[in-house]
């Protein structure tokens, strides 16, 4: 006997939270119960305005199709689903058969948005010195002034950097000129420097330092005709499933990447505390030795169901969200 049940969460952001110029002042997303033989299995459905194609109320109506089809005994066809849709029922039918590890990646690369001496601070304390760095919303000069401190100052960090194609490439060669050649090896790579891929991949060329695809990847999925060898060329993948689909999705690109020699790296698309640990343990599993991007959770004023843990933000209970759908 199945049953489940659809709760839709409203979460309240920092107020500084910023996405594509806009600000974000509450996260919208659902949470999937699904039941099955006295197992539970839950998934987060999330997706993220200005980046997923779909709606919050377009993934919520199909999220009542899909879940009365379980219910029924049906099988889930995810090839025909929204991404955020695809990937949170995929993720409650994996803990529900218990094929997804309740053990997590917690440590993940701490997110630097605009204060270097704090992530020196966070740093300290941390077995391996990954850190991500958002860069683009300043002078490029003084982007890379900072970046080149970082590396200066703390000699076995390694940067992750993330424009989001803000660079012009005449913006992109002036931040490089502040990079010591000395340090540019420690940049693990650049996200999507510039608007133009041609350009982003120039950019690499020309300085050495290495790039890594997110927005570019996740426009290529939407080609019925896509194939993962038309973007070689750069050194990191990033992998973000709610913006790409089901777990067996995201496995096929991690396992294809690697194939190609380049570095699959599972990263946030802002979900809950919930969402992020279930996150923490897919990256676990399917990539046991890689750090992951998934440093959000201070984005929110709460956490969701389950905290994260080290982070003492207020957690509401699941309960307390509205129940919108039940079998």
């Amino acid at each position: 006997m199945r049953s489940a049940k659809l709760y839709r969460y409203r979460l309240p952001m920092d107020s500084g939270v910023i996405l594509r110029n806009e600000k974000l002042l509450e996260r919208e997303g659902f949470i999937v119960e699904m039941h099955e033989q006295n197992q539970v299995g839950r998934g987060e459905v999330a997706p993220l305005i200005g980046f997923s194609l779909e709606s919050v109320t377009e993934a919520g109506v199909q999220l009542q199709e899909q879940l009365a089809r379980w219910c029924r005994g049906e099988v889930i066809d995810y090839q025909t689903l929204y991404p955020s849709v695809a990937f949170g029922l995929s993720a409650a039918e994996a803990e529900l058969s218990g094929e997804l590890p309740q053990a997590g990646h917690y440590f993940a690369a701490p997110l630097c948005i605009g204060d270097p001496d704090e992530l020196i601070e966070r740093l300290q304390v941390l077995p391996k010195k990954v850190a991500k760095v958002k860069v683009g919303w300043y002078e490029p000069v003084r982007d890379g002034m900072i970046v080149n401190l970082l590396l200066e100052s703390i000699p076995d960090l390694s940067l992750r950097l993330d424009v989001n194609r803000g660079w012009t490439p005449e913006q992109a060669a002036k931040f490089a000129s502040k990079i010591s050649h000395s340090y540019r090896q420690r940049i693990a790579y650049i996200e999507e420097p510039c608007a133009a891929p041609s350009d982003s991949i120039a950019f690499a060329i020309n300085t050495g330092i290495a790039i890594a695809w997110d927005e570019t990847l996740q426009e290529s999925l939407h080609d019925p005709a896509f194939s993962l060898e038309d973007l070689t060329g750069v050194k990191a993948l990033i992998i973000k499933p709610t913006l790409i689909g089901s777990i067996e999705r995201c496995r096929y690109l991690i396992e294809k990447a690697r194939t190609l020699g380049m570095q699959p790296v599972i990263s946030s698309s802002i979900e809950s505390s919930f969402g992020l640990c279930q996150l923490a343990r897919l990256s676990r599993w399917l990539m046991p030795d890689e750090v992951p991007g998934l440093d959000t959770v201070g984005l929110f004023q709460q956490q969701l169901a389950v905290a994260w843990p080290g982070c003492d933000l207020p957690v509401v209970a699941l309960e307390s969200q509205e129940l919108i759908w039940t079998s």
